[in-house]
């Protein structure tokens, strides 16, 4: 039987796994699914619609699925609600909202969120992150796998961060960083994350043409347009990859300083 502490409530249609932990003071309400080694240390606020795999840990005052800050969606709209993966770590203040759309707040395996950082409604966070305190995920963020995140930082609605990416603590991104890319100030791609490559078992040689993509992006100063156009021509498999995610960009990828000011602010059109 779960173990469920006499000061915890529960409140609702709540499913939990035969070995979950609630702590003191914890509350559960509404539509919850919590799987296989799931504990809650003590006073979280979990609402539902939520699903939650196994072996999360949820530490004090954090609050998972309540309603989207946003003043056009209904307090009381609870589908499609949140959805989390397995073995993801919430430490004190974490916060997380529910969607307003028809996909979940999804959030995946092996993640790392840091005290008082925050995942707004609609986001879509993959695996192996790790999110540092007081960092700021605004409304519809990607965020794809393995990705460090800089306390303090934030990421503006609706901008990707690629695999592999990093932003320095007090960092911003208002539009897309690319994979592998590193953010050294506000909206400033200053660096590639040759530590985490290296890390991830990557072969020197992809290595070395993921950096010699940096610099033509960054550092040749051609603008994106023409970089994107000279990745087309060369075709390999890792050049089409930065190709298909900057055509594909929801608000544009971060420019470089010495394109135009159009480009500057993100508004790329190199795939017309």
């Amino acid at each position: 039987m779960p173990e469920i502490h006499p000061t915890a409530i529960l409140d609702g249609n709540i499913s939990l796994a035969a070995d979950v932990e609630i702590g003191p003071h914890c509350v559960l309400q509404g539509d919850i699914q919590l799987g296989a080694g799931t504990k809650l240390v003590g006073n979280c606020y979990l609402t539902g619609s939520l699903s939650m795999g196994e072996q999360n840990t949820v530490y004090p005052f954090t609050s998972i699925g309540f309603a989207a800050q946003d003043i056009n969606c209904p307090a009381d709209k609870y589908e499609p609600g949140i959805v989390i993966g397995d073995r993801n770590v919430f430490r004190e203040g974490f916060t997380a909202h529910r969607a307003t759309k028809e996909t979940p707040t999804t959030i995946g395996n092996d993640n790392l969120f840091m005290a008082s950082s925050h995942v707004a409604h609609d986001c879509n966070i993959g695996n192996q992150n790790t999110i540092v305190n007081c960092v700021l995920l605004a409304g519809h963020v990607h965020i794809q796998n393995n990705i460090l995140i800089g306390g303090d930082a934030a990421v503006h609605q609706f901008v990707t961060i690629g695999n592999g990416a990093m932003i320095i603590g007090m960092g911003y991104a208002s539009y897309d960083l690319l994979p592998y890319f590193m953010i050294t100030g506000p909206n400033i791609v200053g660096s590639i994350n040759i530590i985490g490559m290296r890390r991830s078992g990557m072969p020197n040689d992809e290595i070395r043409r993921r950096k010699d993509i940096y610099k033509l992006l960054y550092k040749s100063g051609n603008t994106i347009i023409t970089s994107v156009k000279q990745l087309k021509e060369e075709g390999d498999p890792v050049a089409m990859e930065y190709v298909h995610l900057i055509e594909t960009s929801r608000r544009g990828i971060i420019a470089p300083f010495h394109t135009t000011r159009s480009e500057r602010r993100g508004v790329v059109i190199a795939h017309e």
